[in-house]
């Protein structure tokens, strides 16, 4: 990397052991990857992604679903706290909160699945539920995909996938461990592709 780039301001929202979180702490740390990570939002108390956080000094907060009224204002509380970071960007790592997009931060938030999708997206479909399902349908491939977020789960524009195949021994937890092997490439290599394919401007305050 250029010395003389800015690295990208980056959010990362999460609601668990924070294992894509710590991936794009060390793409950071080892120059890899042009991003500083500005704030990590869980929606969750006392889960392991906040100490990671913590352990890398970088700022957290815990937002819980239950603590607003509506989906509106929860995702508006959200983003505040993101806006005011400066962030530029934003990561949903093993987030399982639904959010709405607000217009300075369309084209702006990326998530990772752990399916090719369309295929074993929506509602409810994440971590083992996704595997368990894919192995109980007989796909003889599976993988992760990072694409854009929009107001729908898992429906958004697709910026890259990859994908492993499945054995006939493989069971949901194998096939977990295989994907997030390439879950680990494709984060940081889906963030490259969209840093180097346009300007990234922080958001307007509001």
């Amino acid at each position: 990397m250029s010395s003389d780039v800015r690295p990208v301001r980056l959010a990362v929202l999460l609601s668990g052991g924070g294992t894509t979180l710590q991936n794009l702490i060390d793409r950071a740390g080892d120059g890899s990857l042009s991003v500083q990570i500005v704030l990590v939002i869980s929606s969750k108390p006392s889960v392991y992604g906040l100490e990671r956080a913590k352990l890398a000094n970088i700022p957290s907060l815990v937002l819980p679903r239950k603590s607003f009224p509506d989906l509106a204002a929860f995702s508006s509380a959200n983003f505040a706290a993101i806006r005011e970071s400066g962030a530029e960007l934003v990561c949903l790592a093993g987030y399982l909160q639904k959010l709405l997009i607000p217009r300075d931060y369309q084209g702006k938030v990326l998530n990772i699945h752990p399916s090719l999708l369309p295929k074993f997206g929506g509602k409810g479909m994440y971590g083992h539920h996704v595997h368990e399902a894919v192995i109980a349908a007989g796909e003889t491939e599976s993988g992760c995909t990072v694409h854009y977020v929009d107001d729908e789960y898992d429906h958004g524009e697709i910026v890259l996938q990859r994908k492993v195949s499945i054995s006939l021994a493989d069971t949901p937890d194998s096939l977990a461990a295989k994907v997030f092997e390439q879950e680990c490439l494709a984060y940081p290599e889906a963030l490259r592709k969209v840093l180097a394919s346009r300007q990234i401007t922080p958001p307007s305050a509001r």
